[in-house]
């Protein structure tokens, strides 16, 4: 089985019937979901999602894009929220300064007050970073120097160098269907050097749809495209690499249950 361990299913309800969707993922062997909170004002309707099936969990946090807006600069609500049986993820929090769509410093703000969440909840911080690598590091390694967190960076596509760095923190790394694109060579790159132990996968749907859905809305029965790839990366046998990354999930994402799954 597999497991699309970031996906914005509230994305996809605004266009598409939403069961369907998840019909459809388990059709192709998707057994769990993890639907990404962006907005603690569209948080409700994302937990309702998770909360309206047994294989489903959601995270609760807000996107650098609206650390202006909504952005936490206290822990306390994110603890909270964080509190219920659904929630099992602090996120989608981080930098992003390739849009800048808020400013700089509220980013920051922002992503320290999730990483204290994470850190007093014990659950995995879902870590954003575009073209902020060192800003993102040098947050990380302050914040692990003043006590441990869990956490990984999702829809990987940075540096080597950002790699290394969150490996040795014990972060993990999640994989999105951009592995499979032809320009991606240097991300395939990088990750054929990440332990295998570390890998996740995910959609990070309705965005980046891997080949051959590419250019078309993606949606977590499409994973299964990129753990084809991944196996292919790292050598393995494509079951091999989907029982790895299931138990990588449930490893890193302790409070999800996989008593329910099948």
């Amino acid at each position: 089985m597999l497991i699309d361990s970031h996906c914005h299913l509230d994305y996809l309800a605004e266009n598409q019937d939403v069961e369907a969707v998840i019909a459809r993922a388990h059709e192709a062997g998707v057994s769990g979901m993890v639907t990404i909170s962006t907005r603690l004002s569209t948080f409700p309707g994302v937990r309702a999602i998770a909360e309206a099936h047994q294989d489903l969990w959601c995270s609760v946090g807000v996107h650098p894009h609206h650390a202006d807006e909504e952005g936490v600069s206290d822990p306390a609500q994110l603890i909270e929220l964080a509190a219920h049986p659904s929630v099992v993820g602090i996120g989608e929090t981080g930098l992003d300064y390739f849009y800048d769509n808020a400013p700089r410093g509220d980013q920051q703000r922002s992503f320290r007050a999730h990483i204290a969440a994470a850190r007093e909840t014990k659950l995995p911080l879902i870590v954003h970073t575009r073209d902020a690598d060192e800003d993102c590091v040098s947050i990380l390694q302050e914040e692990y120097a003043k006590g441990a967190f869990p956490g990984l960076i999702h829809c990987f596509t940075a540096s080597s160098a950002l790699a290394e760095a969150v490996l040795e923190i014990g972060f993990s790394i999640s994989v999105s269907g951009i592995v499979t694109f032809k320009r991606a060579e240097e991300l395939r790159e990088t990750l054929a050097k990440v332990p295998l132990e570390r890998l996740l996968v995910e959609t990070d749907s309705p965005y980046l749809a891997p080949v051959p859905h590419r250019g078309k809305t993606n949606e977590p029965a499409f994973v299964g495209h990129t753990a084809a790839a991944l196996a292919e990366l790292k050598g393995v046998p494509l079951g091999e690499l989907e029982r790895r990354t299931t138990e990588n999930f449930f490893k890193l994402f302790s409070k999800a249950a996989p008593g329910g799954l099948a």
